[in-house]
């Protein structure tokens, strides 16, 4: 398995071309390549960005995002909004100024879609069968220190392996359990983007044995209902926007 980094010059808002940048700084793709991309380019493809002090505030901007969140509270003397944006956790909406040049820089919207868009867009441009793409934020972990990959949109793959119903070491058959497979990836992919100036929005993920490849749109197999999810009494303390 190996994580190749794809470098690129500073992407700049309020907006650049995806497939310019595609066109020119990726290499040239495999057959049963993941290419795992960082939602700020993508929020930049899709103009989503907005100019810090143009008449609004960023609270008010992550109210506008969020679709699900909990009222501002201080937390080590920063004022933070914890949010559910797109089926994820995740503080501000992933409303974000690091990297972002006196913008303010939105999650992409219909990331799947998107994902699907360039999954095509390369199939064709490289003559491939199998190609996923997955696309990237960082988040933070409770009561961890530190940030950890996660995906929040992709195409192309199967997110999770299935082990219901087969059975542990001891023959004891699993009720519950399912490997996430799409964040665990995601994870190593952010780590090796790196969160200072490395340039490196784009990771190839390749020679990856374990992914099954689709053409199918699989995200709904990755969604939890809220009320059965196991954090649910956390959950619900969110209020739909």
């Amino acid at each position: 398995m190996q994580f190749l980094k794809v470098k690129t010059p500073k992407l700049r808002p309020p907006q650049i071309d995806i497939y310019k940048v595609l066109d020119v700084h990726l290499p040239k793709l495999k057959n049963g390549d993941v290419l795992f991309i960082a939602s700020k380019i993508l929020g930049l493809h899709q103009g989503r960005t907005k100019k810090i002090g143009e008449g609004k505030n960023k609270h008010r901007l992550i109210l506008q995002e969020a679709d699900y969140c909990m009222p501002k509270h201080t937390v080590a003397n920063a004022d933070i909004v914890l949010t559910i944006k797109d089926h994820t956790l995740i503080p501000s909406a992933g409303i974000d100024e690091s990297n972002g040049d006196g913008y303010y820089i939105y999650w992409p919207k219909n990331t799947n879609l998107l994902a699907k868009q360039i999954a095509d867009y390369l199939k064709k441009k490289f003559k491939l069968k199998k190609l996923a793409v997955v696309v990237t934020d960082s988040h933070t972990t409770p009561l961890r220190w530190g940030t950890l990959g996660i995906s929040i949109g992709f195409w192309g793959l199967e997110p999770t392996f299935d082990y219901r119903g087969k059975k542990d070491i001891f023959s004891r058959k699993l009720k519950y359990t399912q490997s996430n497979i799409v964040d665990a990836l995601s994870a190593m992919a952010v780590l090796l983007m790196g969160e200072g100036n490395e340039q490196t929005p784009m990771i190839i993920g390749r020679d990856i044995k374990f992914i099954k490849f689709t053409a199918k749109n699989t995200y709904d197999k990755f969604i939890i209902d809220p009320e059965k999810d196991l954090y649910f009494p956390i959950l619900k303390s969110f209020n739909r926007r």
